[in-house]
């Protein structure tokens, strides 16, 4: 019991320290990725889904404040702009294909932005949802830089935009292969892309865990919906 002092005096000046939650957030993937691995990377084993559940229960176990959390783990956040740059590598090596597959990649891609778009703002607004969230919501299908600064655009909500962003990759990335099975679809480049455009990046990651040909597309489709998401939301905020 003499210790306890000592170890709480310990813990405030940890929790005081931003290295602490940086390397409680790679510690919590770090461990989602073995327990998927253990898994047989089956679709309900998301590491994502996983890490985050360990930081959650972290958080409240010792009365973290997120606030507190994100000025350690904001390094990671930081890295997220660099990686939606980046998939213009795979659009890049794998250019000769994608040309020669252009027309139907540009149609599923409008298909897929605009039934994204419309589909949750639709849904949301039968529902009876305030303006913001609409906004919100219209942005969920983009990763989370993206999709924070185009939601704030039309006068969403950035925090509510990435949270929605998380809950769309996480279910996109549990059902799709299920989903892609029942269809009979079996090009992974098809699998890929539909994952990508629907699903941002932790669909693209869990599309590289089944095929890297997936993965590549997956990051290709993700990285124009971005874009195409952009141009849109401009187009809305110039029209409204």
């Amino acid at each position: 019991m003499a210790d306890t002092p000592d170890l709480y005096q310990l813990w405030v000046y940890l929790s005081q320290t931003p290295l602490l939650w940086l390397t409680a957030t790679l510690v919590a993937y770090v461990v989602g990725d073995a327990v998927s691995a253990r898994c047989r990377r089956h679709p309900l084993a998301n590491p994502v889904v996983i890490a985050a559940g360990l930081l959650i229960i972290l958080l409240a176990v010792t009365g973290t404040p997120y606030p507190a959390y994100f000025e350690g783990a904001q390094f990671v956040h930081f890295l997220l702009g660099p990686a939606t740059v980046a998939l213009a590598v795979p659009l890049w090596r794998n250019r000769h294909r994608v040309l020669r597959n252009l027309a139907p990649m540009c149609a599923a891609l409008v298909a897929g932005s605009l039934t994204a778009i419309t589909s949750a703002a639709g849904i949301g607004w039968l529902l009876g949802a305030p303006p913001p969230v609409l906004a919100s919501l219209a942005s969920k299908s983009t990763t989370a830089p993206i999709a924070m600064a185009l939601s704030e655009t039309i006068g969403g909500i950035p925090a509510l935009a990435a949270v929605l962003v998380v809950l769309t990759g996480i279910l996109g990335s549990v059902v799709v292969t299920p989903l892609m099975n029942a269809m009979g679809i079996r090009d992974y480049a098809a699998r890929g892309f539909a994952v990508g455009v629907a699903s941002h990046g932790i669909g693209t990651a869990r599309a590289f865990q089944v095929s890297d040909e997936a993965g590549t597309f997956a990051g290709i489709a993700m990285g124009l919906n971005g874009a195409l998401t952009s141009l849109i939301f401009l187009l809305l905020a110039m029209v409204f």
